[in-house]
């Protein structure tokens, strides 16, 4: 019976080419759109559980007041490491991490930068990292080191690695322990090397004269695995006064209030959000839309295969009235409708496949994924033949049951005709497919108005020819002629020394006090950045009173404030103005405009600049405005490779940099922007064929006018006019449905775009262009065609 239902079905399509090709070509799009978009979400929701104890694996993470705001970070105190491991026997593993950071590695004539970490011990089985050679401990001896599988590749070529010695920022040497599989994309951890998280108070005397018994700093990650027996709110209720048990000052007794918590990684990539303490969600609200919008995308290509087959519905009319007369069941028309609709569903699904392939790689250098096909693997295949039988199935359920109700007798008496309303289904599924479409025009075009909204905030600071290095020892030691010899080569107009690269805020602090400052004010949060000389300068802010840092002052209890800083402090004159920072006396030499290094589209937080020369990481270098970037670099390079030789000469552009916030909401305007367009064209495939149906079954009646003198422009007024009236209406159904969702949308950014009516207005025009574009074709080639040819069988 299949095989006889087959060949009826693919004897159909040969005969209806056309109407084959728009239903094969807007399926198989809608089809690619949400295989495309069920493989990335498929990778969204599997970060992470590569990891074998996905299950019992938790950060630390903590709540804190300031301002009366319940905050929630990731950052933690140097010692918790160690109280966690002696205290707390639910805990089968604890792992201190830094934030990561990049370090050279030379091996003999071989010298690379490399980004990683350094973490404890437990975390090469707390995350089940694949060891391909060397030590199955390998983090337990303190000047060891553990390299991915390429990075060893680079470092040592063919040799055998273990055991070799490696020169970490050309002064600590560390034995290679062990190689290990680099982490795929979707991985919270990821690295090129390890390095006992331990070494950092051997190496760095800083971290043991100030960060080692120090609850007050929090500047480091710690993970850890619970035993299985151990619950989520037993280990959090023994958990929550870790922190604040080891602090006596009321400050942070009363107002601060630091509560320790665990957060599982099941969480870590999709519901990293806090709000006043609480999980909000995250990324997970846009793997949702995304999973929505494929399926509406899908749903639109359905609505066409059901419209076009139940317009043409008369063609198939007498078939289904003879096959009733000859004793066909009801059920077994559907059959043979349904399994029609699985092999065009098939047909379809055998060129998504194909697209699906050559946009691929395309697709994951957009959302840098490492996505691909299992085509070996046996579950794929079964998914796809469910997905493609569901489809086909959800495309062919109305037009097989609409088929299967004719009445065999009417039917061959020649009395089927189109009522009044036999239309309406139809009209109904064209509404809620443009509808959709233009939800996603109105939602593409406001996203993409909020990233340019962004982009054209004034940033406070002139980020164009200016770069930033990584501060090493080298680069410490010799600073001072480092600098001399820059401004020496012409290419250089400034330099200086910085905690955080610009664009970026690293650092932010409470404890400070101003005159009529309560109590409370000691927990509010201020940005800091710490530098020494010719900072304004050469970041090109603009000082709006006092003056900078200078060798000329004795500035070390100096501070410059932002506008946000000024206000929040509540200082008629702040330059002379003394404060106090956890009870250090402080005198205000300057104040600045409110630069934006934070996001784009968060409020400007208060800042502090201090002056630091032990705090410091980055050189921010300012180019000769006359001097092309090109040839700046090359004659910055040999004072690099003198002064700096353990690391390649390597810099961000702080331009660059900052454009990398804009990366997430890219992202989403993009893939909206795809679909929306994807979206459109299936609904055009589908408005093309009903015009061209609608044309063809209004073959005589557009003969006789063309007799009786209607002009062309008549008759295609005549044919356009349902389909714009039908467009009119999604746009009046789509237009509030889509500004109420983009409104809540907009609701999580602080500084955002407002949502106008030139925005709808355009949205309409585009509608109407495209319907008339599409439908225009058929519809004047119908007004064009010789009347005689459609009249002469009359």
């Amino acid at each position: 019976m299949i095989k006889y239902y087959s060949k009826i079905a693919w004897r159909n399509l040969l005969k209806n080419k056309i109407y084959s090709v728009i239903n094969i070509a807007g399926l198989a799009t809608g089809m690619a759109v949400a295989m495309i978009i069920g493989l990335w979400i498929h990778d969204e929701t599997s970060a992470n559980k590569h990891f074998k104890n996905y299950e019992t694996i938790y950060q630390v993470m903590m709540h804190q007041t300031f301002d009366g705001v319940r905050y929630t970070q990731q950052a933690l105190p140097f010692p918790i490491g160690e109280e966690l491991k002696n205290k707390y026997p639910d805990l089968k593993g604890v792992a201190m991490c830094d934030w990561g950071q990049t370090h050279s590695l030379i091996y003999g004539e071989k010298k690379i930068s490399k980004y990683g970490h350094f973490i404890g011990a437990d975390a090469i089985n707390m995350f089940s990292i694949k060891i391909i050679a060397g030590d199955k401990n390998p983090l337990h001896e303190p000047y060891s080191i553990v390299l991915t599988s390429e990075t060893a590749k680079i470092l040592f070529g063919n040799e055998n690695p273990i055991g070799k010695m490696v020169k970490m920022d050309n002064q600590t040497n560390l034995k290679v322990t062990a190689v290990v599989e680099k982490q795929p994309k979707n991985s919270s951890l990821a690295f090129n090397y390890l390095i006992p998280f331990q070494l950092q108070e051997t190496i760095y005397s800083w971290v043991k004269a100030y960060h080692k018994t120090n609850w007050g700093n929090n500047s480091w990650q710690t993970y850890v695995q619970l035993n299985d027996k151990a619950s989520l709110a037993s280990v959090n209720s023994k958990l929550k006064n870790v922190v604040i048990s080891h602090f006596t000052d009321e400050n942070t007794l009363k107002h601060i209030k630091p509560e320790v918590f665990i957060h599982p990684m099941a969480k870590w990539r999709l519901y990293s959000e806090f709000e006043n303490g609480k999980n909000t969600g995250g990324f997970i609200k846009y793997v949702r839309m995304f999973g929505i919008l494929g399926l509406v995308v899908l749903l639109i290509a359905c609505i066409n295969f059901m419209n076009l087959s139940t317009a043409r519905s008369e063609k198939r009319a007498k078939e289904v009235g003879v096959r009733k007369a000859v004793g066909s069941e009801r059920r077994q028309l559907i059959s043979q409708f349904l399994n029609e609709s699985i092999l065009i569903a098939a047909c379809s699904f055998i060129l998504a496949l194909g697209i699906v392939i050559l946009a691929l790689p395309y697709f994951n250098k957009l959302t840098d994924k490492d996505m691909s096909l299992q085509l070996a693997n046996p579950l794929f295949w079964v998914i796809m033949i469910a997905f493609t039988v569901i489809t086909g199935i959800l495309a062919g359920s109305y037009p097989a049951f609409y088929l299967s109700s004719f009445n065999p007798v009417r039917v061959l008496k020649g009395n089927l005709k189109a009522g009044q309303n036999s239309s309406l289904p139809r009209k109904i599924l064209v509404v809620l497919q443009f509808s959709s479409s233009v939800i996603l025009m109105i939602g593409t075009i406001i996203i993409n108005q909020q990233i340019q909204f962004g982009k054209n905030r004034p940033i406070g600071f002139n980020n164009k020819g200016l770069i930033s290095v990584f501060w090493s020892d080298d680069i410490a030691k010799n600073f001072a002629a480092i600098r001399q010899e820059l401004l020496n080569t012409g290419a250089v107009a400034s330099v200086c020394q910085s905690n955080s690269p610009p664009s970026e805020l690293y650092s932010s602090n409470n404890g400070w006090e101003w005159k009529g400052s309560q109590p409370v004010d000691k927990s509010s949060v201020f940005s800091t950045i710490a530098t020494t000389y010719d900072y304004t300068n050469t970041l090109g802010i603009k000082l709006l009173a006092g003056r900078d840092f200078s060798k000329d002052f004795a500035d070390s209890n100096g501070v410059i404030l932002n506008q946000a800083a000024v206000k929040r402090m509540n200082l008629q004159n702040p330059v002379g103005a003394s404060l106090k920072w956890n009870d250090k006396p402080m005198t205000v030499i300057g104040v600045i405009p409110d630069i934006q290094m934070g996001s784009p589209y968060r409020a400007i937080t208060p800042l502090t600049i201090i002056y630091s020369p032990g705090w410091v990481g980055y050189l921010d270098i300012r180019f000769n405005p006359n001097m092309s970037a090109s040839k700046a670099i090359a004659l910055m390079k040999p004072v690099f490779d003198r002064y700096n030789p353990a690391f390649p000469f390597e810099y961000q552009f702080a331009d660059e940099e900052y454009a990398k916030k804009f990366n997430y909401e890219e992202l989403v305007g993009n893939l909206a922007g795809i679909t929306a367009v994807l979206a459109i064209f299936i609904s055009c495939l589908g408005l093309f064929g009903l015009a061209s149906f609608t044309a063809e079954q209004r073959v005589k009646e557009i003969g006789v006018r063309k007799v009786l003198g209607a002009s062309v422009l008549n008759l295609w007024k005549l044919l356009s006019k349902d389909f714009v009236i039908l467009v009119l209406i999604s746009c009046v159904i789509a237009m509030p449905v889509a500004g109420y969702f983009m409104n809540e949308w907009l609701k999580s950014y602080d500084y955002k775009t407002s949502i106008g009516p030139g925005i709808y207005v355009l949205v309409v025009a585009l509608s109407m262009s495209i319907t008339l574009i599409t439908v225009s074709f058929q519809a004047i080639r119908a007004a064009m065609a010789n009347p005689v040819k459609s009249l002469r069988t009359e």
